[in-house]
Order: C-alpha cells, then sequence, then structure tokens
C-alpha cells in the first residue's frame, strides 16, 4: 500500500526549556503576569490529562491560575471576535474548521519566537493553528471473533463480508467513509484527493447493507463492540484503546488510518497573548506531551514524545513508527472546501434503499 506524505497540519517538537525563564528561553522580558488565563477546551477526559500534563506545571511555575471552560463552541468563537469582548486566551477547535477560522480571520498568529517549532516538519508550521495531539479513525475488531493475525487488514479487506463476515459499524458522516471507499476500490493513499465522490459512493454501495449502526458519537463504535453488536467498527483510536486497558476484547489494525489533529488558537484580540503562547509552550514539550498520552492514547506531534510514553501503550499510538507508516492524513483543506456538498449528498445516499 503506497501512503501519503505528511500533508499539512501535524507534527511538532518540544519546547524543553519552558521551566526557564522567559528572557533566556523566548529572548524577552516577560510582560506582567495576570491572575489568571483561561483555556476553552472539551471537557471531560480530555480537561483532566490537560491539566495533569501542562495546567499543574504551568501554574506552579508562573503563579497563574488557568482556568478551564467548555464546550468547544465555535459560533461563541465568531461572537466573541466580533464583539470584542474575548474571553479566552486559548481555545481548542474541532475538526475540519481549522481552516475555517484562519478564513473567517478569527485566530491570531503563532509566535514562532515565543513557540519554538524549529524542529517540526513543515507539514506542521502553520502560521496560525498549534497541533496539540494527534489520533485517528481506525479499523477496529473483537479479538475472539479474529484472532489477531487473521484480522481484516485495510478497507479492502473490512469492505470483504465472505472472508470477513459479521455486523459492521460505521460513522455517520462522509469524512473518512468516502475516503475508504477509495482506499478499498484500490485508490493508492497518495491519490486519495480530490476525492472522486461518484467512485466513492459507489463503493459505498457494497459496503452499506452490512453496517448495522452508522456512529454518531465517539463512545458509540467502541460501546458497540464492547457488547458484540457488531464485529467490525471504525472509530478513534484512543475510544477503542480506553477498553482495551481495561482488557475488553478488542483491538486495531492501523492499515488506512485516517490522521488527524487536535488544534488549539489563540482568539483573534485574546488578552494576555505572550502568556497563551507560553501554555503552547508547554504543551509543545515532549516529556509533557508523553503524561498526556498516556492518559488519552492521543500523542502530541512533538515525534520525540513517543521516547517517553509508557512502553506498554507506545505501541497504541498513531505515531508509534509501526503505526504511523501505515496511514495517511486527512486533507483537512479539502474537506473545508467540500464539506456542504459532500454532506448533501452523503444525506441523500444514506436515505436510498
Amino acid at each position: 500500500m503506497t501512503l501519503i506524505k505528511l500533508n499539512r497540519r501535524e507534527i511538532m517538537v518540544g519546547a524543553g526549556a519552558v521551566a526557564l525563564t522567559a528572557r533566556s528561553a523566548f529572548g524577552q522580558s516577560e510582560p506582567p503576569k495576570p491572575k489568571q488565563i483561561v483555556v476553552n477546551a472539551s471537557g471531560g477526559s480530555m480537561n483532566t490529562a490537560l491539566r495533569k500534563a501542562y495546567f499543574d506545571a504551568f501554574e506552579k511555575d508562573t503563579g497563574i491560575q488557568v482556568v478551564e471552560t467548555s464546550p468547544v463552541d465555535l459560533g461563541k468563537l465568531k461572537a466573541m471576535v466580533v464583539s470584542g469582548n474575548v474571553e479566552w486566551n486559548l481555545t481548542e477547535i474541532g475538526g475540519q474548521d481549522g481552516a475555517l477560522v484562519q478564513r473567517l480571520g478569527l485566530v491570531e498568529k503563532i509566535d514562532s519566537k515565543l513557540v519554538d517549532r524549529s524542529a517540526y516538519p513543515k507539514e506542521a508550521k502553520s502560521e496560525y493553528l498549534f497541533a496539540s495531539s494527534v489520533y485517528s479513525t481506525v479499523l477496529a475488531y473483537r479479538t475472539d471473533v479474529f484472532a489477531p493475525g487473521k484480522q481484516p487488514k485495510g478497507w479492502a479487506e473490512f469492505w470483504d463480508v465472505k472472508r470477513f463476515p459479521g455486523p459492521r459499524s460505521m460513522r455517520n458522516h462522509p469524512v473518512d467513509n468516502l475516503e475508504y471507499g477509495l482506499l478499498a476500490s484500490g485508490v493508492p493513499a497518495d491519490k486519495l484527493y480530490p476525492i472522486d465522490m461518484d467512485r466513492a459512493f459507489k463503493k459505498l454501495d457494497e459496503i452499506k447493507p452490512h453496517v448495522n449502526v452508522w456512529w454518531t458519537t465517539g463512545q458509540q463504535p467502541a460501546q458497540l463492540l464492547l457488547d458484540k453488536e457488531v464485529v467490525l467498527a471504525t472509530g478513534w483510536n484512543g475510544r477503542f484503546y480506553d477498553l482495551m486497558k481495561k482488557g475488553a476484547p478488542i483491538a486495531v489494525d492501523w492499515t488506512g488510518g485516517s490522521l488527524k489533529q487536535g488544534t488549539f488558537v489563540i482568539p483573534k484580540g485574546a488578552k494576555e497573548s505572550y502568556w497563551a503562547h507560553k501554555m503552547l509552550a508547554y504543551m509543545s514539550d515532549p516529556k509533557r506531551q508523553s503524561i498526556y498520552a498516556n492518559e488519552l492514547g492521543y500523542p502530541g506531534l512533538n515525534l520525540e514524545s513517543i521516547k517517553y510514553i509508557d512502553p506498554q501503550a507506545a505501541p497504541h499510538m498513531p505515531t508509534h513508527p509501526d503505526n504511523l507508516s501505515k496511514q495517511f492524513w486527512l486533507n483537512a483543506a479539502w474537506w473545508d472546501d467540500n464539506l456542504e456538498k459532500s454532506m448533501e449528498r452523503w444525506k441523500q445516499w444514506l436515505l436510498k434503499t
């Protein structure tokens, strides 16, 4: 299988000097310290991991309180920027919104003097987006139905219901599924974009009768596998890893996994921009990224961090060398340009018998 090169938005480097003074680490004097900064993120287990990996250390080293808010809300971000009343210093953004927030002028540039990404691959050096973590939509299976080594490997075999029988679950969304349809039909991973929607939907016609559940939340496919309502599913690697750590008979095949980044931005007009940047410096440190990865299964994009991840957990990370080479990077820019028409076609396709 020929795999696509890193394409746009992933991989980062550490900022091991975050505990140093701002003058030595960044070459400039620190501005006055605020009492707090506000970081908006998804909440739940993600915020727990962010605090353990980054926020507590930031508070200890700087004396600045990190106030957490949630959920991620693009509409609220737009309203804040338009009104000039920006409450967040940093915010996570979801999915394919990275290109959108840049196009709408909702975010500040990341100052390379404050956040050192000199060792990052060029694909990760977005002027406006900070790649905080990486996750992958992967193929997962029941190990009591398909023994490891005898499971379907990649999407052509996921489509092969004769060799690998049983009910499937896939996401109720065109993102990833169109790519998987193309890969199953024989398109090389480095030729996926621009997506040939006619070819992708034609291939999806074949698997549609064997999909029992079109999932809509991240926990669904993992739970469906756990309950044995399906034997194969697509889903986010961290959701499966969480159950695997608890001994569930579930495993992941990384072949053809669709890599994506978790992203943070500094809202346009945000106060205390310097300290927001310093938080990003903490979030790029490879050792701190390993703490986050051990918690959630979503590693940071500093490739050095894999060396610090729990050796038992490292093989379950999308950035592990054995896994990374089998996957492709989702082209978020293509999806930003084509999501609306793809969604409309997807909805029509689902309604067809």
